[in-house]
């Protein structure tokens, strides 16, 4: 199957009008977090519990038509409860690997937060490079596999901090929030009316679809003066006097990809500044390490990217095509 990008960005607004009969009122979160499966990358979604962080992602798996797999970190979860293991086989006389919930093509990882860094880290692999590793052998992940992680805000109890690394796995990390008083009237009204259940949803596409609105992404133009500028904001994150650790290159990989996305949204097959500036808050935020004095000032890595693309130049778009 081959899309073109406005072909994909046709079926990517199908995707999310069948999303938001289950999810009212987040439509510019729900748009970030199909840009990012669609970018070829894993989303964190960060927020208190009760604001609809699993429902976002059943509703993902439901309607792009993917196997679908939800573990529940906890404190006394293993890796290999992640990842799966090797296993005696009486009947062989042998051990055989028996793989665990991490092999499907969406995974939700919910309060991935509440599990120590060794557990967290047992994800490492498969999302850097779509493959666990168990006992020296190398064991494919299927495709498309995205990870949705849910997590509470570090403050939060019983919460252990994400490493920097794993972090950095993820493509980007957006934030649900409350509703605005007519959508939570509305979320109420849906629900009495549907006799508390939520609406069953049908799935608009399937994994192959999902590929090839991914394939339809490097058919997005990109000019050499939009790329100057993602690098200058890469730059400026690692110059930054209250950053300690600025945006890897992997982020501005990610940035670009998404501005791609976003740009599919669009109906565009060509990027512009708008595209990056977009959405380099989520891209690059949880890359960039404050220093510790700015936790006490409520200043945090949303701030100082959005600071910096207020400083950092954006080209004109007429220079862009």
């Amino acid at each position: 199957m081959t899309l073109s990008p406005g072909q994909a960005g046709e079926q990517a607004r199908l995707v999310l009008d069948e999303v938001e009969r289950a999810v009212v009122g987040k439509r510019p979160v729900l748009e970030q977090i199909l840009c990012g499966i669609l970018a070829g990358g894993h989303v964190l979604i960060e927020d208190l519990p009760g604001l609809g962080k699993t429902l976002v992602a059943r509703s993902f798996a439901t309607v792009l038509g993917l196997g679908f797999t939800r573990i529940q970190f906890t404190p006394d979860l293993l890796p290999a409860d992640v990842t799966g293991a090797p296993v005696y086989d009486p009947r062989a006389g042998d051990f055989e690997f028996r793989p665990g919930p991490v092999f499907t093509n969406l995974l939700l990882a919910d309060e991935i937060n509440r599990t120590p860094p060794k557990t967290q880290a047992a994800l490492l692999e498969a999302m850097a490079e779509g493959q666990v590793s168990i006992d020296g052998v190398t064991h494919a992940l299927p495709r498309p596999f995205v990870v949705l992680a849910t997590d509470n805000p570090i403050e939060y109890e019983g919460t252990y901090p994400l490493p920097e690394a794993q972090l950095d796995r993820f493509l980007l990390r957006v934030r649900v929030g409350y509703l605005p008083a007519e959508d939570e009237t509305e979320l109420l009204r849906r629900r009495l009316a549907g006799g508390g259940r939520p609406p069953r949803l049908e799935p608009v596409a399937d994994a192959a679809g999902v590929l090839a609105m991914r394939d339809a992404l490097e058919r997005v133009e990109v000019d050499d003066d939009l790329l100057a500028y993602v690098v200058r904001l890469l730059a400026a994150t690692r110059g930054h006097p209250q950053v300690l650790v600025g945006a890897s290159p992997r982020g501005g990989l990610g940035l670009v990809g998404l501005a791609r996305a976003r740009a599919v949204f669009a109906g565009r097959d060509f990027v512009v500044p708008e595209d990056v500036k977009g959405i380099a808050v989520s891209a690059l935020a949880h890359r960039i390490s404050p220093r510790p004095e700015l936790w006490v000032r409520r200043v945090t890595g949303d701030d100082l990217v959005a600071e910096i693309l207020d400083e950092v130049p954006a080209p004109r778009v007429e220079t862009v095509r």
